[in-house]
């Protein structure tokens, strides 16, 4: 254990265990303590200042301590912290409510309330199934999902997920998912161009719907990006067929845009760039701008009126978060969506993204060790490969991406890796000289593991 760490790292490591990390890894990297934030920076208790490149874990929008959210939530603890969302509503959950309808693709009419993503995913999974349940249709059990795909880490959304790394220990408890294979764009197996592709590779979801049709309730997909399997980019149109399919095919469409909605992938939300519509979105992450857990459901009406009936029928949707619908977290929503409008936010996206494309393309494609760099709205992936003409990676074992991520902490940037992939999702007020910076000290990091290595 490193003897230099100061009294608040002993006491964490004491008590606390953290998520997503191997403990024993702390030894060596103890918890950084984190002080305070403002815009993009964050300043642990050293005041070293660090670039937060990854949003911190990609729920923050606007920038650390950003003032009108803070006094948006502030505002609103003085008159109404939570109530029962049961047979009980307020403004804050009603005014969102109409915005969210008003800003999500054309059908989904209404809106269920939840506490995060996963629990998110939960809920539209059991809505799904219940659904066709309820309109005579009860050997429609199954979900389609994915290869490499991730909706979250309770057990139904682990059932839907298809990265080993969080999968594979759970698995005798989970549910009987049907697997297709996804989109890969960067290693395609029909040798396509992302940018004049017309996605082959939908057949591997149209040949899984011929089979398993009548006992599938839905399909799961993070639209555009899948992203806790490396940022994984790939076109609109894979979207669009999908859509068709799950029409013909009779099969809802589940539209995980957790980590993708709120302009991550230039436009409000990924769907969008498909001209499509699900039947249930689901959406959390930077809907609160990083200040609050809350997420949503929004489904059709179609949907809804399958549960709407005298309660003797018990086809009431009896799914509830003690925390549902918190005033809190409805408020922040709020002033979260009016910064979008004020702020024209969506312009900045497409004008940042633009300028951090070029400059990304410019510092890392020649790169010996860069098999790629790709970029969908203000995300960023750089995918790091051991032979550039093969695509052949480096074996995960060897830990490329988190020796990097270390180097880069020292020289005061946040990127957490995905394996072999260092990615930017930077918080939107981030300037063209932050990302000049950004960008540098990636560059900085990189060539010094090797150079080392």
């Amino acid at each position: 254990m490193i003897s230099t760490m100061s009294d608040l790292q002993k006491r964490d490591l004491n008590h606390v265990w953290h998520p997503c990390s191997q403990m024993k890894d702390y030894e060596d990297l103890p918890p950084i303590v984190i002080k305070k934030g403002k815009g993009i920076y964050l300043y642990d208790e050293n005041d070293k200042e660090y670039i937060d490149a990854v949003s911190s874990w990609w729920v923050n929008l606007f920038g650390h301590s950003n003032e009108r959210i803070s006094k948006a939530l502030a505002d609103q603890a003085f008159q109404l912290e939570h109530v029962i969302f049961a047979n009980f509503t307020h403004e804050p959950a009603v005014l969102l409510s109409e915005k969210l309808v008003q800003l999500t693709p054309y059908g989904l009419h209404k809106v269920f309330f939840a506490d995060n993503g996963s629990s998110a995913i939960e809920v539209a999974l059991k809505m799904s199934f219940q659904y066709h349940l309820q309109k005579n249709k009860p050997k429609k059990t199954r979900f389609l999902a994915l290869t490499d795909a991730y909706h979250g880490e309770t057990l139904g959304a682990l059932s839907v997920g298809g990265v080993d790394l969080y999968n594979k220990v759970f698995r005798p408890l989970l549910l009987d998912t049907v697997r297709a294979q996804g989109p890969n764009c960067f290693r395609c197996p029909f040798n396509e161009r992302s940018e004049s592709c017309n996605v082959p590779c939908i057949s591997y979801v149209e040949e899984k719907l011929k089979e398993h049709h009548q006992e599938l309730s839905a399909i799961i997909i993070e639209p555009l990006i899948q992203a806790a399997a490396g940022m994984k980019m790939y076109p609109p149109g894979y979207l669009k067929q999908l859509k068709e399919l799950c029409e013909k095919y009779d099969v809802h469409l589940i539209a995980d845009e957790v980590a993708v909605g709120f302009g991550r992938t230039g436009t409000m939300f990924a769907c969008e760039q498909a001209g499509i519509s699900p039947d249930f979105m689901c959406l959390s992450k930077g809907l609160t701008g990083g200040y609050l857990p809350m997420s949503v459901v929004l489904t059709t009406d179609e949907v809804y009126d399958a549960f709407y009936d005298d309660y003797e029928t018990m086809k009431a949707f009896l799914h509830s978060h003690s925390y549902t619908g918190n005033p809190l977290t409805c408020r922040v929503a709020l002033e979260v969506l009016k910064i979008f409008e004020d702020e024209k936010v969506l312009d900045q996206i497409k004008e940042k993204g633009a300028y951090m494309r070029e400059l990304a393309i410019r510092t890392f494609e020649g790169h010996p060790f860069v098999g790629e760099y790709r970029q969908t709205g203000m995300v960023g992936a750089i995918e790091l490969v051991k032979d550039k003409e093969t695509k052949e990676p480096f074996p995960s074992k060897d830990r490329v991406g988190y020796q990097i991520y270390k180097i880069a902490l020292e020289k005061g940037l946040l990127l957490r890796p995905l394996g072999n992939i260092l990615y930017f999702m930077p918080p939107y007020v981030i300037t063209k000289d932050e990302i000049n910076i950004m960008i540098e000290k990636t560059n900085e990091a990189i060539r010094e593991f090797f150079a080392n290595d």
